[in-house]
Formats: C-alpha cells, sequence, structure tokens
C-alpha cells in the first residue's frame, strides 16, 4: 500500500499532494484545498497531470484578449467580458465612418459630482470624448431634448449602476428614458459600482441581463482602460 508524504515532506502546495503516492488520488476534495477546483488529465505519454485554478479564476472564465485590443495592450479581460463586449465592438466599428461621440454617460443625478465625474475624467484622460449632461447640457436648454441629440450622436452607451440610480430607476426618471432608449441595441455597457448585479436584477432584470464591467473585480481606472480600448478605432 502506497504511504502518505505528509508526515515527511508535508502538503502545504499543490505539487506536494499531487506527488504523494497516497493521496493524489484524493486531492481536490480534500478540505485543506478548498479554495481550489482541480481536474485531472493524462498527456499522451500517459504521465497524469493535476491542473489547478483559484476560485477567482473560475467566477470570471480565465483571460483572453480580444479582437480589438493592441498587441502592445497589458489590459487584461475575462472570457466573458470578451463575449459580452464582442457586440458592443461591432457596434462601434459599424459606425465608425460617422463623426460622433464614442461614448453616451448615463448616471443618477447624485452621481454627477462623485463616480460619474470620475469615470468621465478618467475616460477623457485616455482620448475618449465622452457625453456627459454636466458639460453637454447648456443653461436653458431643455434637458431631454439634449439626451436626445447626445443618445443619437454616440457610439455606444455606458450606465453607471450605483445604489442612486436603482433608488432612481423605479421612479422612470431621465435615466429610466436614457436606459430604455439604449437598451434598444447593442449598445449598452453596464459599470457596476458599489452595489451588485443582484441588486441590480430586482430593479431592472433586462438592464442586469447586460453582462457589464464592475469596480468590485477591477478599479475604476482599469474600468476605463477598458472602455477606451472597446471605442478606439
Amino acid at each position: 500500500m502506497a504511504r502518505c508524504t505528509a508526515p515527511r515532506e508535508g502538503h502545504r502546495s499543490a505539487a506536494a499532494a499531487a506527488n504523494c503516492p497516497a493521496c493524489r488520488g484524493r486531492y481536490g476534495r480534500s478540505s485543506g484545498y478548498s479554495s481550489y477546483g482541480s481536474y485531472t488529465s493524462r498527456d499522451y505519454s500517459g504521465t497524469t497531470r493535476i491542473a489547478v485554478a483559484s476560485s477567482s479564476s473560475a467566477r470570471t472564465g480565465g483571460s483572453a484578449k480580444p479582437r480589438w485590443s493592441r498587441s502592445d495592450s497589458t489590459v487584461v479581460y475575462t472570457d466573458l467580458q470578451v463575449r459580452s463586449l464582442t457586440p458592443i465592438r461591432e457596434s462601434v466599428e459599424a459606425r465608425s465612418t460617422q463623426d460622433l461621440r464614442d461614448v453616451f454617460l448615463c448616471h443618477a443625478w447624485d452621481d454627477r459630482q462623485g463616480a460619474a465625474k470620475e469615470l468621465h475624467d478618467l475616460l477623457e484622460q485616455k482620448g475618449v470624448k465622452v457625453w456627459f449632461s454636466e458639460k453637454d447640457v447648456g443653461l436653458g436648454v431643455p434637458l431631454m431634448r439634449a439626451i436626445d441629440k447626445g443618445l443619437a450622436n454616440s457610439r455606444i452607451g455606458i450606465v453607471l449602476v450605483t445604489p442612486a440610480l436603482l433608488r432612481r430607476l423605479p421612479s422612470e426618471g431621465i435615466a429610466d428614458k436614457e436606459l430604455s432608449a439604449m437598451l434598444a441595441g447593442e449598445r449598452l455597457v453596464p459599470i457596476v459600482h458599489q452595489t451588485t448585479y443582484d441588486a441590480l436584477r430586482k430593479v431592472s432584470p433586462l438592464l442586469a441581463s447586460r453582462s457589464g464591467l464592475s469596480t468590485a473585480e477591477e478599479s475604476m481606472a482599469a474600468v476605463a482602460e477598458k472602455l477606451a480600448e472597446l471605442v478606439t478605432l
């Protein structure tokens, strides 16, 4: 019978567990490795290999490089992000010959001097042309008419989903009307900030069905960098 090497070598690493003749078959089921998922594969030489992925990688679906990302780009995307952003990129490319803003930023009124301005500033620093109500709606200009023009003259829309937006959507205010227009096509990227998709789903199941980006997984600066790559032609 094979003897366990734990008393002598320990099982503190994946390699140690994989190399133990007694435990390698049980590896992955032990509570000591509960934060990892594992699968066993056999290469053509007959050698058993154990591949281990962290739980965070399992949730995000690995990493991938989208076709619109520059060859020298260091931005990392998950498989899910690439799949969800590809139709948005196709919409950007389809409207590439038109003289349009890159992005229409939809946000709650309460966020105009906070998270919305932060995202706007980060995008503009990267050369993205953003329609932002705080700067694009002049005094005396009818707000709804300005928003209609902004939506029509932007390649894509991004909606900053915050607790403030979730509070305002049920009242069917201006933000709700903006969302209705953007949800009609493949031109909308939700940016979830300081809340969750579960909370969004309770307020707007249709918007929650759109995969986007979340500041719970990466910084606002990283989100802005991905959006900048998405709309750069």
